[in-house]
């Protein structure tokens, strides 16, 4: 390894999961040169899921916030905080924050996802996104007070803080735009039950009826009702936080996430990204995938960190590697715990394990004889083993499958 080697300097933007990973693999892994770790916010870098769940629920002291557990300085890692980028110049290798140009020899793109806002309610006072320590500290006392809430969108993160609201007392109603809750993310079959856990918490789940507007203390439907509200929070999906991207040469899906290929690199040279920001190919699946969950940001940067060190081996003892996951992601909403691996499409074939009138209950996707994606409600085991057909690509037996009596790894063919 070369003395040149040693003096290259990796930058990473995002102090999230995805960038603090990648910069504590990298030294995990070898790098020999300088690892640079920028973070927009000023607090130092945390885990964001006990947002939604400790922190807005007032565990712990309060101050107390969920920091990750990394002697920064004592990996050799550069942490610098408060500090936006603002443009990016690959062709000078340039990196331009607020605080003034950045140079480096590679760069990974790791700034994550931002919630999107409801159109219309930009300064409305008691309005509230959820993504940052700030968004929940905000809302912490919100809930203290036990005041009614409405939450818009139906999906994981309005479950999720839907849940922490009826916990803390706080009347409690849901809006959805569609038909059902979690729309997109899963079909109707398996999520029409689900609207029972609402209820049976003290949620009104309101769905098929959009928002109109929001006011100081109200929510206004489209049908004409007007729900009081002393705190709104917004859940209606998050995109990848790439406009600072923009005249980049970068390029972008129509999603907004860089277009990374199977190595994790970017169309421009010595650029790679990792996260909420980046979409990949995927062999396993035979398609593009967007993963905004927190397991994709903590695998990837082994990827990526072994692609930058696998440079530095000129004799070629390290080989680059493609990043190629079973997706997984857990959600705690209502008393119970959601847990899904893999990814399903329309053309495959879902088969239940349980009913979903029982506590706990299972649902699996398969695609001719193969295991692609498993839903399981209360049932950690099926998740577990399914985990382990999915990663082998094993094939299973359908009739197996189908019988929640039997061990999903006896499933296998």
């Amino acid at each position: 390894m070369s003395d040149s080697q040693n003096q290259r300097r990796v930058v990473i933007v995002g102090a999230g999961m995805a960038g603090v990973q990648t910069a504590v693999q990298l030294r995990e892994q070898g790098w020999p040169g300088s690892v640079r770790l920028i973070g927009a916010e000023p607090h130092p870098p945390y885990d964001r899921p006990p947002l939604s769940k400790a922190v807005l629920l007032g565990h712990g002291e309060p101050g107390e916030v969920p920091l990750f557990d990394i002697d920064f300085a004592g990996l050799g890692i550069e942490l610098e905080l408060g500090r936006t980028v603002t443009g990016l110049r690959p062709g000078e290798r340039l990196l331009e924050t607020d605080a003034g140009p950045v140079h480096y020899d590679r760069l990974v793109l790791a700034t994550g996802a931002e919630p999107v806002a409801l159109p219309g309610s930009e300064g409305v006072p008691g309005v509230h996104l959820l993504r940052t320590l700030d968004d929940a500290t905000r809302l912490r006392p919100v809930l203290a007070r036990g005041g009614p809430v409405v939450v818009v969108g139906a999906g994981w993160i309005g479950a999720e803080f839907a849940t922490a609201a009826r916990e803390r007392g706080c009347p409690v109603t849901v809006v959805e735009a569609a038909d059902r809750p979690l729309p997109g993310a899963l079909p109707a079959e398996v999520t029409e039950p689900m609207r029972a856990w609402y209820a049976d918490a003290g949620a009104q789940l309101r769905t098929g009826v959009a928002v109109a507007g929001v006011e100081r203390g109200a929510v206004l439907l489209a049908d004409g009702t007007r729900l009081p509200a002393e705190a709104v929070v917004v859940g209606i999906g998050a995109r990848p936080a790439t406009g600072w991207l923009a005249g980049s040469g970068v390029e972008l899906g129509t999603d907004g996430a860089v277009l990374a290929d199977a190595q994790l690199r970017t169309s421009a040279p010595d650029v790679l990204a990792v996260g909420d920001c980046a979409s990949f190919p995927s062999a396993r699946y035979g398609e593009r995938l967007l993963v905004h969950h927190w397991d994709n940001a903590l695998q990837g940067p082994r990827t990526v960190a072994a692609n930058l060190v696998a440079e530095c081996h000129a004799d070629g003892a390290a080989e680059a590697q493609d990043y190629d996951p079973v997706p997984y992601f857990w959600s705690e909403q209502f008393g119970r715990f959601v847990q899904y691996a893999g990814h399903h499409g329309e053309g495959d074939e879902l088969v239940w394990r349980g009913s979903p009138d029982e506590p706990a209950w299972s649902v699996c996707w398969l695609r001719g004889e193969r295991l692609v994606a498993l839903l399981a409600v209360g049932r950690p085991r099926d998740l577990t083993q399914g985990r382990k057909l999915l990663r082998a690509a094993t094939p299973v037996d359908r009739a197996l499958v189908a019988d929640p009596s039997v061990a999903l790894k006896k499933a296998a063919r």
